[in-house]
């Protein structure tokens, strides 16, 4: 029986699964000389025990590296449509400031260099996967989802306001998206690293946008002041999230992004998904340390918003998807990926 075989046909099917047991060098060492130690009868029951200890830990709902890898990609490839198509618009850029468009075409190119690179990770060792290739014609940026239902932002490319409004409410679900898949991405630290290397790149994305919307538009170019004329800078976005954030930049159809997730069945009890608003954290309730360090000039509800704004929150694969189905026509293989 030739075990470094059978670990190598494992590796097809799983390919983190060095990641489960051990390092790789470890692995190799310790089982290389299995056989020969016991009888080849005791062989199975010693490699059922391995792989028993090695995913004892694993739930039926855990999503594998490589589910996690296209659903990131998925994402990506709906923002970089997205900052393509809004980018294309004469009445998207011809409305903002030369300094916001040099940023959307930033990005841009953010976004589709996080496309390029999924790909990349997906199709190449150890994973030789096809990579998910949903078509640019299967999204619906208006909402309606193709036409089967009243549209959420019919002006999406032609108005800046609302395609920038849409942008925060991608921008922010992207953010906790990377987040809540961390858990899943923990036997392989190669692609943990990139994941969460793209995740802060997200996050000064949805900085940017919501900067960009508390200024203002700016068609006349860049100002001196921070806001244009007639913002009010108490009412406008905070560059970061608050609480629930008044539950996004759409009330009503912008809820989910910043509410709670719904963990699936069987998903550990150590891992859960607050709204944005949450005030736990690692169970120290941080609004009430806050209060005992009496910190002053903060009144009762600036302690809780200010509890929330030092934490980002991470949201569960299938509430991310039913967001993203709102921007995914229906009937499409897209909108199949998301169901």
């Amino acid at each position: 029986m030739n075990l470094l075989n059978i670990l190598a046909e494992i590796e097809k099917a799983d390919p983190e699964v060095y990641g489960r047991l051990d390092s790789r060098r470890r692995v190799f060492r310790h089982l290389s000389g299995l056989g020969g130690k016991l009888a080849t009868a005791a062989v199975p029951f010693a490699l059922g025990s391995i792989f028993n200890k090695a995913y004892a830990g694993a739930t039926a709902t855990q999503a594998t590296v490589l589910e996690v890898l296209n659903y990131a990609l998925l994402l990506e490839h709906l923002e970089a449509t997205f900052y393509n198509l809004g980018t294309g618009s004469i009445a998207i850029t011809s409305a903002l400031s030369a300094n916001n468009v040099k940023s959307l075409n930033a990005i841009k190119t953010d976004e589709n260099n996080h496309v390029a690179f999924l790909r990349g990770v997906i199709t190449a060792a150890p994973f030789n996967a096809a990579p998910v290739t949903p078509a640019a014609t299967d999204f619906d940026f208006t909402g309606a989802q193709g036409g089967s239902r009243a549209a959420l932002f019919a002006d999406v490319l032609t108005d800046p306001n609302t395609f920038l409004a849409v942008a925060q409410a991608l921008e922010d679900t992207g953010v906790r998206a990377y987040k809540g898949s961390a858990t899943d991405l923990m036997s392989n630290k190669t692609v943990l690293e990139a994941a969460l290397n793209i995740h802060s790149v997200e996050a000064r994305h949805a900085a940017r946008i919501r900067t960009m919307r508390r200024g203002g538009l700016q068609p006349a170019g860049d100002r001196a002041s921070f806001a244009a004329p007639g913002v009010n800078l108490s009412t406008a976005p905070k560059s970061w999230v608050s609480g629930r954030d008044n539950n996004g930049p759409v009330p009503g159809t912008t809820d989910a992004v910043y509410g709670p997730g719904t963990p699936a069945s069987g998903t550990a009890a150590t891992i859960f998904f607050p709204a944005e608003n949450n005030v736990i954290q690692a169970g120290a309730n941080i609004s009430a340390l806050l209060t005992t360090a009496n910190i002053t000039g903060l009144a009762a509800t600036s302690v809780a918003a200010a509890a929330s704004e030092a934490f980002d929150e991470p949201l569960d694969m299938a509430t991310v998807k039913a967001i993203a189905r709102n921007f995914v026509k229906t009937g499409t293989p897209t909108f199949a990926l998301l169901s």
